[in-house]
Protein backbone atom coordinates (compact mmCIF):
# COMPACT_ATOMS: atom_id res chain seq x y z
CA UNK A 1 0.00 0.00 0.00
CA UNK A 2 2.85 2.41 0.90
CA UNK A 3 4.56 1.59 -2.38
CA UNK A 4 1.35 2.33 -4.26
CA UNK A 5 0.98 5.70 -2.50
CA UNK A 6 4.58 6.56 -3.29
CA UNK A 7 4.05 5.67 -6.94
CA UNK A 8 0.88 7.77 -7.08
CA UNK A 9 2.71 10.72 -5.54
CA UNK A 10 5.56 10.37 -8.03
CA UNK A 11 3.10 10.30 -10.93
CA UNK A 12 1.33 13.41 -9.62
CA UNK A 13 4.57 15.32 -9.17
CA UNK A 14 5.78 14.25 -12.59
CA UNK A 15 2.57 15.60 -14.07
CA UNK A 16 3.00 18.79 -12.07
CA UNK A 17 6.55 19.15 -13.37
CA UNK A 18 5.26 19.36 -16.92
CA UNK A 19 3.01 22.29 -16.02
CA UNK A 20 5.37 23.85 -13.48
CA UNK A 21 6.06 27.58 -13.63
CA UNK A 22 9.73 27.49 -12.66
CA UNK A 23 9.99 31.25 -12.43
CA UNK A 24 6.84 31.81 -10.38
CA UNK A 25 8.78 32.34 -7.16
CA UNK A 26 11.35 34.99 -6.36
CA UNK A 27 14.08 34.06 -3.88
CA UNK A 28 13.92 36.97 -1.44
CA UNK A 29 16.26 35.63 1.25
CA UNK A 30 19.07 33.08 1.50
CA UNK A 31 20.52 32.07 4.87
CA UNK A 32 23.01 29.29 4.18
CA UNK A 33 25.79 27.44 6.00
CA UNK A 34 28.25 26.09 3.46
CA UNK A 35 30.99 23.61 4.32
CA UNK A 36 33.79 23.13 1.81
CA UNK A 37 36.08 20.09 1.94
CA UNK A 38 38.85 20.70 -0.64
CA UNK A 39 40.55 17.36 -0.13
CA UNK A 40 37.35 15.56 -1.14
CA UNK A 41 36.19 18.27 -3.59
CA UNK A 42 33.00 18.27 -1.57
CA UNK A 43 30.39 20.87 -0.73
CA UNK A 44 27.74 20.53 1.94
CA UNK A 45 24.97 23.08 2.47
CA UNK A 46 22.30 23.52 5.15
CA UNK A 47 20.09 26.55 5.61
CA UNK A 48 16.89 28.39 4.87
CA UNK A 49 15.27 29.92 1.81
CA UNK A 50 12.46 32.46 1.75
CA UNK A 51 10.51 32.57 -1.50
CA UNK A 52 7.76 34.92 -2.67
CA UNK A 53 5.07 33.97 -5.16
CA UNK A 54 5.22 36.64 -7.87
CA UNK A 55 3.19 34.74 -10.45
CA UNK A 56 -0.18 36.39 -9.78
CA UNK A 57 -1.94 33.12 -8.96
CA UNK A 58 -1.72 30.62 -6.04
CA UNK A 59 1.14 28.11 -6.31
CA UNK A 60 1.49 24.71 -4.63
CA UNK A 61 4.69 23.44 -6.30
CA UNK A 62 8.16 24.96 -6.11
CA UNK A 63 11.22 24.21 -8.23
CA UNK A 64 14.63 24.25 -6.53
CA UNK A 65 17.67 23.66 -8.75
CA UNK A 66 21.30 22.92 -7.92
CA UNK A 67 24.20 21.58 -9.97
CA UNK A 68 23.78 18.02 -11.22
CA UNK A 69 26.93 17.04 -9.28
CA UNK A 70 25.08 17.84 -6.02
CA UNK A 71 22.30 15.82 -4.38
CA UNK A 72 19.28 16.92 -2.39
CA UNK A 73 19.20 15.44 1.15
CA UNK A 74 16.37 17.20 2.95
CA UNK A 75 13.66 19.81 2.44
CA UNK A 76 11.37 20.77 5.31
CA UNK A 77 8.73 23.39 6.04
CA UNK A 78 8.16 24.58 9.61
CA UNK A 79 10.16 21.63 10.87
CA UNK A 80 8.14 19.05 8.95
CA UNK A 81 9.41 17.12 5.94
CA UNK A 82 7.73 18.02 2.68
CA UNK A 83 7.29 15.71 -0.25
CA UNK A 84 9.57 16.34 -3.20
CA UNK A 85 10.63 14.61 -6.36
CA UNK A 86 14.17 14.99 -7.74
CA UNK A 87 14.95 14.80 -11.42
CA UNK A 88 17.77 15.77 -13.80
CA UNK A 89 16.93 18.93 -15.72
CA UNK A 90 19.00 19.70 -18.79
CA UNK A 91 20.14 23.31 -18.76
CA UNK A 92 23.37 25.11 -19.59
CA UNK A 93 22.88 27.47 -16.68
CA UNK A 94 25.33 25.08 -14.93
CA UNK A 95 28.79 24.05 -16.17
CA UNK A 96 27.75 20.37 -16.19
CA UNK A 97 24.95 21.15 -18.63
CA UNK A 98 22.40 19.76 -16.20
CA UNK A 99 20.71 20.55 -12.90
CA UNK A 100 19.46 18.45 -10.01
CA UNK A 101 15.92 19.73 -9.66
CA UNK A 102 13.71 19.19 -6.62
CA UNK A 103 10.02 19.69 -7.32
CA UNK A 104 8.55 20.43 -3.92
CA UNK A 105 4.90 19.85 -3.06
CA UNK A 106 3.99 22.37 -0.34
CA UNK A 107 1.50 21.69 2.44
CA UNK A 108 -0.82 24.36 1.04
CA UNK A 109 -1.05 26.91 -1.74
CA UNK A 110 1.04 30.07 -1.49
CA UNK A 111 -1.15 33.01 -2.54
CA UNK A 112 0.05 35.71 -4.93
CA UNK A 113 2.69 37.87 -3.16
CA UNK A 114 2.70 35.36 -0.32
CA UNK A 115 5.95 33.96 1.09
CA UNK A 116 7.10 30.52 2.16
CA UNK A 117 10.21 29.52 4.12
CA UNK A 118 11.93 26.20 3.47
CA UNK A 119 14.79 24.50 5.32
CA UNK A 120 17.09 22.71 2.89
CA UNK A 121 20.09 20.40 2.79
CA UNK A 122 22.20 19.17 -0.09
CA UNK A 123 25.76 18.00 -0.74
CA UNK A 124 28.09 16.54 -3.31
CA UNK A 125 31.26 17.25 -5.27
CA UNK A 126 32.15 20.07 -7.64
CA UNK A 127 34.91 18.91 -9.99
CA UNK A 128 35.91 20.90 -13.04
CA UNK A 129 33.39 20.17 -15.80
CA UNK A 130 33.00 21.77 -19.23
CA UNK A 131 30.35 19.41 -20.60
CA UNK A 132 28.01 22.20 -21.68
CA UNK A 133 30.74 23.59 -23.95
CA UNK A 134 32.23 20.40 -25.35
CA UNK A 135 28.84 18.99 -26.33
CA UNK A 136 28.28 21.95 -28.67
CA UNK A 137 31.69 21.45 -30.30
CA UNK A 138 33.99 23.71 -28.28
CA UNK A 139 37.50 22.16 -28.23
CA UNK A 140 38.20 20.54 -24.86
CA UNK A 141 41.22 22.73 -24.12
CA UNK A 142 39.32 25.94 -24.86
CA UNK A 143 36.38 24.73 -22.79
CA UNK A 144 38.66 23.95 -19.85
CA UNK A 145 40.06 27.49 -19.89
CA UNK A 146 36.52 28.91 -19.89
CA UNK A 147 34.69 26.73 -17.36
CA UNK A 148 37.47 26.55 -14.77
CA UNK A 149 35.21 26.38 -11.70
CA UNK A 150 36.00 23.58 -9.26
CA UNK A 151 36.62 22.62 -5.67
CA UNK A 152 40.18 21.32 -5.86
CA UNK A 153 42.78 20.06 -3.41
CA UNK A 154 45.16 22.93 -4.10
CA UNK A 155 42.84 25.59 -5.51
CA UNK A 156 39.12 26.31 -5.42
CA UNK A 157 37.10 28.88 -7.35
CA UNK A 158 33.33 28.67 -7.74
CA UNK A 159 31.18 31.26 -9.51
CA UNK A 160 27.42 31.36 -9.07
CA UNK A 161 24.40 31.67 -11.36
CA UNK A 162 25.32 31.05 -14.96
CA UNK A 163 28.40 28.98 -14.08
CA UNK A 164 27.76 26.64 -11.12
CA UNK A 165 24.45 26.36 -9.27
CA UNK A 166 26.12 25.97 -5.86
CA UNK A 167 23.21 27.81 -4.21
CA UNK A 168 19.58 27.05 -5.18
CA UNK A 169 18.04 28.80 -8.17
CA UNK A 170 14.96 28.23 -10.32
CA UNK A 171 14.94 29.03 -14.03
CA UNK A 172 13.56 27.64 -17.24
CA UNK A 173 15.99 25.58 -19.32
CA UNK A 174 18.69 27.47 -21.24
CA UNK A 175 20.77 26.09 -24.07
CA UNK A 176 24.07 27.44 -25.44
CA UNK A 177 23.15 26.17 -28.89
CA UNK A 178 20.10 28.44 -28.95
CA UNK A 179 21.59 31.88 -29.54
CA UNK A 180 21.43 34.09 -26.45
CA UNK A 181 19.30 31.69 -24.42
CA UNK A 182 21.76 31.32 -21.52
CA UNK A 183 22.66 35.01 -21.32
CA UNK A 184 19.00 36.02 -21.38
CA UNK A 185 18.05 33.46 -18.72
CA UNK A 186 20.90 34.54 -16.43
CA UNK A 187 20.06 38.23 -16.90
CA UNK A 188 16.38 37.56 -16.18
CA UNK A 189 17.32 35.69 -13.01
CA UNK A 190 19.69 38.43 -11.83
CA UNK A 191 17.11 41.13 -12.47
CA UNK A 192 14.41 39.24 -10.60
CA UNK A 193 16.62 38.49 -7.59
CA UNK A 194 18.27 41.92 -7.49
CA UNK A 195 16.69 42.87 -4.14
CA UNK A 196 17.23 39.46 -2.54
CA UNK A 197 19.24 39.26 0.68
CA UNK A 198 21.89 36.57 0.81
CA UNK A 199 23.77 35.61 3.95
CA UNK A 200 26.27 32.80 3.53
CA UNK A 201 28.68 31.39 6.09
CA UNK A 202 31.37 29.36 4.35
CA UNK A 203 33.61 27.16 6.47
CA UNK A 204 36.31 24.56 6.01
CA UNK A 205 38.45 22.66 8.49
CA UNK A 206 41.51 24.63 9.60
CA UNK A 207 43.74 21.79 8.48
CA UNK A 208 42.31 21.95 4.96
CA UNK A 209 42.56 25.74 4.99
CA UNK A 210 46.26 25.55 5.80
CA UNK A 211 46.78 23.14 2.91
CA UNK A 212 44.65 25.00 0.41
CA UNK A 213 44.77 28.62 1.53
CA UNK A 214 42.42 31.22 2.88
CA UNK A 215 38.88 31.63 1.63
CA UNK A 216 37.69 34.84 -0.04
CA UNK A 217 34.25 35.84 -1.33
CA UNK A 218 33.12 38.87 -3.32
CA UNK A 219 30.68 40.28 -0.77
CA UNK A 220 31.54 43.73 0.53
CA UNK A 221 30.50 42.59 4.00
CA UNK A 222 32.68 39.49 3.81
CA UNK A 223 34.73 38.83 6.93
CA UNK A 224 36.63 35.88 8.35
CA UNK A 225 36.11 34.55 11.86
CA UNK A 226 37.91 31.65 13.50
CA UNK A 227 35.67 29.50 15.68
CA UNK A 228 36.78 26.85 18.13
CA UNK A 229 34.73 23.78 18.91
CA UNK A 230 35.95 20.81 20.91
CA UNK A 231 39.54 21.90 20.53
CA UNK A 232 39.34 22.09 16.73
CA UNK A 233 39.59 25.40 14.88
CA UNK A 234 37.40 26.26 11.94
CA UNK A 235 37.70 29.28 9.64
CA UNK A 236 34.33 30.79 8.81
CA UNK A 237 33.95 33.43 6.12
CA UNK A 238 30.72 35.38 6.43
CA UNK A 239 29.54 36.72 3.08
CA UNK A 240 26.56 39.09 3.13
CA UNK A 241 24.98 40.44 -0.04
CA UNK A 242 22.45 43.01 1.15
CA UNK A 243 20.96 43.19 -1.43
CA UNK A 244 22.28 40.87 -4.12
CA UNK A 245 21.77 43.41 -6.97
CA UNK A 246 23.79 42.35 -10.04
CA UNK A 247 26.45 40.50 -8.04
CA UNK A 248 27.19 36.88 -8.92
CA UNK A 249 28.26 35.34 -5.58
CA UNK A 250 31.58 33.51 -5.73
CA UNK A 251 34.23 32.16 -3.40
CA UNK A 252 37.89 31.30 -3.85
CA UNK A 253 40.33 29.26 -1.76
CA UNK A 254 44.00 29.58 -2.63
CA UNK A 255 47.43 29.77 -1.02
CA UNK A 256 47.84 33.42 -1.79
CA UNK A 257 50.39 35.98 -0.87
CA UNK A 258 49.10 39.54 -0.73
CA UNK A 259 50.33 42.83 -2.10
CA UNK A 260 48.44 45.89 -0.90
CA UNK A 261 48.51 48.96 -3.13
CA UNK A 262 46.86 52.35 -2.86
CA UNK A 263 44.32 51.50 -5.59
CA UNK A 264 44.37 47.68 -5.75
CA UNK A 265 45.02 44.70 -3.53
CA UNK A 266 46.52 41.80 -5.46
CA UNK A 267 46.43 38.21 -4.20
CA UNK A 268 49.07 36.23 -6.09
CA UNK A 269 50.42 32.72 -6.12
CA UNK A 270 53.99 31.82 -5.22
CA UNK A 271 56.62 33.23 -7.55
CA UNK A 272 54.43 35.88 -9.16
CA UNK A 273 55.14 38.89 -6.95
CA UNK A 274 56.72 40.90 -9.75
CA UNK A 275 53.62 40.67 -11.97
CA UNK A 276 51.38 41.47 -9.01
CA UNK A 277 53.43 44.60 -8.37
CA UNK A 278 53.06 45.59 -12.04
CA UNK A 279 49.29 45.38 -11.75
CA UNK A 280 49.19 47.33 -8.49
CA UNK A 281 51.30 50.05 -10.12
CA UNK A 282 49.05 50.10 -13.20
CA UNK A 283 46.00 50.64 -10.97
CA UNK A 284 47.76 53.54 -9.24
CA UNK A 285 48.47 55.17 -12.61
CA UNK A 286 44.84 54.76 -13.75
CA UNK A 287 43.27 56.00 -10.50
CA UNK A 288 43.59 59.78 -11.12
CA UNK A 289 41.88 59.46 -14.52
CA UNK A 290 38.90 57.55 -13.10
CA UNK A 291 38.63 59.94 -10.16
CA UNK A 292 38.65 62.91 -12.55
CA UNK A 293 35.72 61.45 -14.46
CA UNK A 294 33.67 60.10 -11.57
CA UNK A 295 34.69 60.20 -7.97
CA UNK A 296 37.05 58.46 -5.59
CA UNK A 297 36.29 54.71 -5.76
CA UNK A 298 34.37 53.60 -2.68
CA UNK A 299 36.77 50.67 -2.26
CA UNK A 300 40.04 49.38 -3.60
CA UNK A 301 39.79 46.92 -6.45
CA UNK A 302 40.74 43.34 -5.73
CA UNK A 303 42.66 40.98 -8.01
CA UNK A 304 42.92 37.23 -7.36
CA UNK A 305 45.23 35.13 -9.49
CA UNK A 306 43.94 32.05 -11.31
CA UNK A 307 46.53 29.24 -11.49
CA UNK A 308 45.67 28.31 -15.09
CA UNK A 309 47.74 30.69 -17.25
CA UNK A 310 45.24 30.28 -20.10
CA UNK A 311 42.09 30.78 -18.05
CA UNK A 312 39.55 33.37 -19.18
CA UNK A 313 39.47 36.31 -16.75
CA UNK A 314 36.26 36.90 -14.83
CA UNK A 315 35.11 40.19 -13.41
CA UNK A 316 32.67 40.49 -10.52
CA UNK A 317 32.21 44.18 -9.83
CA UNK A 318 35.51 45.50 -8.50
CA UNK A 319 36.91 41.96 -8.06
CA UNK A 320 38.87 40.36 -10.90
CA UNK A 321 39.87 36.71 -11.17
CA UNK A 322 42.61 36.41 -13.77
CA UNK A 323 45.92 34.74 -14.61
CA UNK A 324 48.79 37.08 -13.78
CA UNK A 325 50.67 37.01 -17.06
CA UNK A 326 53.17 39.55 -18.36
CA UNK A 327 50.74 41.30 -20.71
CA UNK A 328 52.42 44.69 -20.55
CA UNK A 329 51.75 47.85 -18.59
CA UNK A 330 49.31 49.34 -21.12
CA UNK A 331 47.03 46.28 -21.03
CA UNK A 332 47.13 46.17 -17.23
CA UNK A 333 46.18 49.84 -17.03
CA UNK A 334 43.19 49.24 -19.31
CA UNK A 335 42.01 46.41 -17.09
CA UNK A 336 42.51 48.55 -14.00
CA UNK A 337 40.47 51.41 -15.51
CA UNK A 338 37.54 49.05 -16.02
CA UNK A 339 37.75 47.74 -12.45
CA UNK A 340 38.18 51.18 -10.91
CA UNK A 341 35.22 52.50 -12.91
CA UNK A 342 33.06 49.79 -11.33
CA UNK A 343 34.43 50.65 -7.89
CA UNK A 344 33.59 54.33 -8.40
CA UNK A 345 30.27 54.18 -10.27
CA UNK A 346 27.28 51.84 -10.01
CA UNK A 347 24.04 51.50 -11.94
CA UNK A 348 21.46 48.72 -11.78
CA UNK A 349 21.20 48.96 -15.57
CA UNK A 350 23.84 46.89 -17.42
CA UNK A 351 24.05 49.29 -20.38
CA UNK A 352 25.02 52.07 -17.99
CA UNK A 353 27.15 50.06 -15.55
CA UNK A 354 29.14 48.13 -18.16
CA UNK A 355 28.85 50.70 -20.95
CA UNK A 356 30.42 53.43 -18.82
CA UNK A 357 33.27 51.14 -17.74
CA UNK A 358 34.05 50.24 -21.37
CA UNK A 359 33.76 53.88 -22.43
CA UNK A 360 36.24 54.78 -19.70
CA UNK A 361 38.72 52.37 -21.25
CA UNK A 362 38.31 53.98 -24.68
CA UNK A 363 38.62 57.46 -23.15
CA UNK A 364 41.76 56.37 -21.28
CA UNK A 365 43.37 55.17 -24.51
CA UNK A 366 42.46 58.52 -26.00
CA UNK A 367 44.09 60.31 -23.07
CA UNK A 368 47.22 58.20 -23.49
CA UNK A 369 47.71 58.36 -27.26
CA UNK A 370 45.12 60.63 -28.86
CA UNK A 371 41.61 60.31 -30.26
CA UNK A 372 42.52 57.75 -32.90
CA UNK A 373 43.81 55.36 -30.22
CA UNK A 374 40.44 55.53 -28.46
CA UNK A 375 38.62 54.95 -31.75
CA UNK A 376 40.88 51.97 -32.50
CA UNK A 377 39.96 50.45 -29.15
CA UNK A 378 36.26 50.76 -29.97
CA UNK A 379 36.85 49.40 -33.46
CA UNK A 380 38.16 46.18 -31.89
CA UNK A 381 34.62 45.64 -30.55
CA UNK A 382 32.72 46.55 -33.74
CA UNK A 383 32.93 43.20 -35.56
CA UNK A 384 31.31 41.28 -32.69
CA UNK A 385 28.68 44.00 -32.33
CA UNK A 386 27.91 43.84 -36.04
CA UNK A 387 27.47 40.07 -35.91
CA UNK A 388 25.10 40.41 -32.97
CA UNK A 389 23.06 43.08 -34.76
CA UNK A 390 22.80 40.87 -37.84
CA UNK A 391 21.66 37.89 -35.78
CA UNK A 392 18.97 40.01 -34.12
CA UNK A 393 17.66 41.49 -37.38
CA UNK A 394 15.31 38.57 -38.05
CA UNK A 395 14.16 38.01 -34.47
CA UNK A 396 10.81 39.07 -33.15
CA UNK A 397 10.67 41.75 -30.51
CA UNK A 398 13.17 44.45 -29.68
CA UNK A 399 16.46 44.20 -27.85
CA UNK A 400 16.41 47.79 -26.62
CA UNK A 401 19.64 48.81 -24.96
CA UNK A 402 17.80 49.83 -21.80
CA UNK A 403 16.53 46.27 -21.30
CA UNK A 404 18.93 44.05 -23.22
CA UNK A 405 20.47 40.95 -21.71
CA UNK A 406 23.01 40.51 -24.53
CA UNK A 407 26.62 41.31 -23.62
CA UNK A 408 27.69 42.65 -27.01
CA UNK A 409 24.92 45.23 -26.70
CA UNK A 410 25.20 46.32 -23.08
CA UNK A 411 29.00 46.34 -23.24
CA UNK A 412 30.17 47.22 -26.77
CA UNK A 413 27.17 49.08 -28.20
CA UNK A 414 26.72 50.94 -24.94
CA UNK A 415 30.39 51.97 -25.04
CA UNK A 416 29.77 53.63 -28.41
CA UNK A 417 26.62 55.28 -27.04
CA UNK A 418 28.55 56.91 -24.19
CA UNK A 419 31.27 58.07 -26.60
CA UNK A 420 28.62 59.58 -28.90
CA UNK A 421 26.94 61.24 -25.93
CA UNK A 422 30.23 62.88 -25.00
CA UNK A 423 30.58 64.14 -28.58
CA UNK A 424 27.02 65.48 -28.42
CA UNK A 425 27.06 67.25 -25.04
CA UNK A 426 30.75 67.75 -24.29
CA UNK A 427 33.06 66.23 -21.71
CA UNK A 428 32.21 68.67 -18.92
CA UNK A 429 28.47 68.01 -19.15
CA UNK A 430 28.94 64.24 -19.29
CA UNK A 431 31.21 64.28 -16.24
CA UNK A 432 28.58 66.32 -14.44
CA UNK A 433 25.90 63.81 -15.41
CA UNK A 434 27.91 60.88 -14.07
CA UNK A 435 28.44 62.76 -10.82
CA UNK A 436 24.72 63.61 -10.58
CA UNK A 437 23.50 60.09 -11.38
CA UNK A 438 21.86 58.37 -8.40
CA UNK A 439 21.33 54.61 -8.89
CA UNK A 440 18.51 54.43 -6.33
CA UNK A 441 16.62 57.10 -8.32
CA UNK A 442 16.94 55.19 -11.62
CA UNK A 443 13.47 53.63 -11.55
CA UNK A 444 12.54 54.21 -15.20
CA UNK A 445 14.55 54.13 -18.46
CA UNK A 446 14.24 57.91 -19.07
CA UNK A 447 16.03 58.79 -15.82
CA UNK A 448 19.50 58.73 -17.38
CA UNK A 449 18.39 60.86 -20.32
CA UNK A 450 16.95 63.48 -17.98
CA UNK A 451 20.14 63.64 -15.90
CA UNK A 452 22.30 64.23 -19.00
CA UNK A 453 19.85 66.74 -20.47
CA UNK A 454 19.83 68.61 -17.18
CA UNK A 455 23.61 68.97 -17.25
CA UNK A 456 23.91 69.72 -20.96
CA UNK A 457 20.75 71.82 -21.41
CA UNK A 458 20.03 70.14 -24.75
CA UNK A 459 17.28 67.78 -25.89
CA UNK A 460 18.42 64.19 -26.40
CA UNK A 461 15.12 62.36 -26.86
CA UNK A 462 15.75 61.61 -30.54
CA UNK A 463 19.11 60.04 -29.71
CA UNK A 464 17.79 57.94 -26.82
CA UNK A 465 14.81 56.82 -28.92
CA UNK A 466 17.13 55.47 -31.61
CA UNK A 467 19.93 54.05 -29.45
CA UNK A 468 18.55 53.22 -25.99
CA UNK A 469 14.76 52.86 -25.86
CA UNK A 470 14.32 51.05 -29.18
CA UNK A 471 16.34 48.64 -31.26
CA UNK A 472 16.88 50.47 -34.52
CA UNK A 473 20.06 48.68 -35.45
CA UNK A 474 23.03 50.66 -36.73
CA UNK A 475 23.25 53.60 -39.14
CA UNK A 476 24.86 53.37 -42.58
CA UNK A 477 26.26 56.67 -43.87
CA UNK A 478 27.33 57.53 -47.40
CA UNK A 479 28.13 60.68 -49.34
CA UNK A 480 25.06 61.12 -51.52
CA UNK A 481 26.35 64.16 -53.45
CA UNK A 482 28.90 66.96 -53.47
CA UNK A 483 28.50 70.37 -55.11
CA UNK A 484 31.57 72.66 -55.15
CA UNK A 485 31.33 76.27 -56.37
CA UNK A 486 34.26 78.60 -56.87
CA UNK A 487 33.70 82.09 -55.50
CA UNK A 488 35.06 85.27 -57.16
CA UNK A 489 37.67 85.41 -54.41
CA UNK A 490 39.02 82.08 -55.56
CA UNK A 491 37.85 80.06 -52.54
CA UNK A 492 35.45 77.14 -52.85
CA UNK A 493 32.03 76.74 -51.27
CA UNK A 494 31.44 72.98 -51.05
CA UNK A 495 27.99 71.57 -50.25
CA UNK A 496 28.06 67.94 -49.14
CA UNK A 497 24.91 65.83 -48.73
CA UNK A 498 25.12 62.80 -46.44
CA UNK A 499 22.54 60.02 -46.59
CA UNK A 500 21.83 57.58 -43.74
CA UNK A 501 20.64 54.25 -45.15
CA UNK A 502 20.14 52.83 -41.64
CA UNK A 503 17.31 53.35 -39.16
CA UNK A 504 19.30 54.87 -36.28
CA UNK A 505 20.24 58.52 -36.44
CA UNK A 506 23.46 60.04 -35.15
CA UNK A 507 25.61 63.13 -35.20
CA UNK A 508 28.51 62.09 -37.40
CA UNK A 509 31.81 63.85 -38.20
CA UNK A 510 32.33 64.81 -41.86
CA UNK A 511 35.86 65.63 -43.05
CA UNK A 512 36.70 67.36 -46.33
CA UNK A 513 40.22 66.93 -47.65
CA UNK A 514 41.70 69.48 -50.03
CA UNK A 515 45.15 70.34 -51.29
CA UNK A 516 45.39 73.26 -48.91
CA UNK A 517 44.38 71.26 -45.81
CA UNK A 518 41.46 69.48 -44.16
CA UNK A 519 38.28 70.77 -42.55
CA UNK A 520 35.88 68.84 -40.29
CA UNK A 521 32.34 69.49 -39.11
CA UNK A 522 29.67 67.47 -37.37
CA UNK A 523 26.30 66.74 -38.97
CA UNK A 524 23.15 65.22 -37.51
CA UNK A 525 21.58 62.71 -39.90
CA UNK A 526 18.46 60.88 -38.79
CA UNK A 527 17.60 57.35 -39.86
CA UNK A 528 16.49 56.92 -43.51
CA UNK A 529 17.15 60.61 -44.10
CA UNK A 530 19.59 63.07 -45.70
CA UNK A 531 21.22 66.25 -44.47
CA UNK A 532 23.66 68.71 -45.98
CA UNK A 533 26.63 70.68 -44.73
CA UNK A 534 28.77 73.44 -46.26
CA UNK A 535 32.53 73.93 -46.23
CA UNK A 536 34.55 76.95 -47.35
CA UNK A 537 37.93 75.85 -48.67
CA UNK A 538 40.88 77.67 -50.25
CA UNK A 539 41.37 74.94 -52.88
CA UNK A 540 39.27 72.34 -54.74
CA UNK A 541 38.01 69.38 -52.64
CA UNK A 542 39.74 66.04 -53.14
CA UNK A 543 37.99 63.65 -50.79
CA UNK A 544 35.06 63.47 -48.36
CA UNK A 545 35.19 61.12 -45.36
CA UNK A 546 32.03 60.59 -43.35
CA UNK A 547 32.50 59.10 -39.85
CA UNK A 548 35.84 58.75 -38.12
CA UNK A 549 34.83 55.51 -36.37
CA UNK A 550 33.07 57.17 -33.43
CA UNK A 551 29.65 56.01 -34.66
CA UNK A 552 29.22 52.24 -35.15
CA UNK A 553 27.94 51.50 -38.66
CA UNK A 554 26.62 48.42 -40.38
CA UNK A 555 28.74 49.21 -43.48
CA UNK A 556 31.89 51.35 -43.55
CA UNK A 557 32.87 50.54 -47.14
CA UNK A 558 30.95 53.57 -48.46
CA UNK A 559 32.36 56.20 -46.07
CA UNK A 560 34.92 57.69 -48.46
CA UNK A 561 34.05 59.69 -51.56
CA UNK A 562 36.83 60.60 -54.00
CA UNK A 563 35.90 63.89 -55.62
CA UNK A 564 38.43 63.77 -58.43
CA UNK A 565 40.38 66.46 -60.21
CA UNK A 566 37.40 67.54 -62.32
CA UNK A 567 35.38 68.65 -59.30
CA UNK A 568 37.06 72.04 -59.19
CA UNK A 569 36.16 72.80 -62.84
CA UNK A 570 32.38 72.52 -62.40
Amino acid sequence: MKLLCALCFAVMLAAAANALDREAFTFVRYDLNVRVEPQQQRLGVRGKLTLRNDSGSPQRNVSLQISSSLNWRAITQQGKAVQFLTQPYTSDIDHTGSLSEAIVSLAQDVPARGEVELEIGYEGTIPQDATRLTRIGVPAETARHTDWDQIGKTFTAIRGAGYVAWYPISTEAANLSQGNSVAETVARWKTKQAQAEMKIRISDARGSSEASGELTCNAEAGQVNVNHSGGAASAVTECDYLPLEATVPLFVIGKYESLEGTAADVSYLSGHKAVAAEYAHAAEKALPFVTEWMAEPHQKVEVLELPDAGASPYEAGSMLLTPLNHVGTAAMEMTAVHQLAHAAFYSPRPWIYEGVAHFMQAAYRERQSGRQAGLDFMESHRAALLETEKSLAGEKGEQSLSKTEIEDLYRSKAMYVWWMLRDLVGETALKGALAAYQPDQDREPVYCERVIEGEAQVGLRWFFEDWVYHDKGLPDFRVESIFPQQAPSGSYLVTVTIENLGNAGAEVPVRLRAQGGDSSQRLEVRGKAKNSIRFTMPSPPLEIVVNDGSVPESDVSNNIYNVGAEAGKR
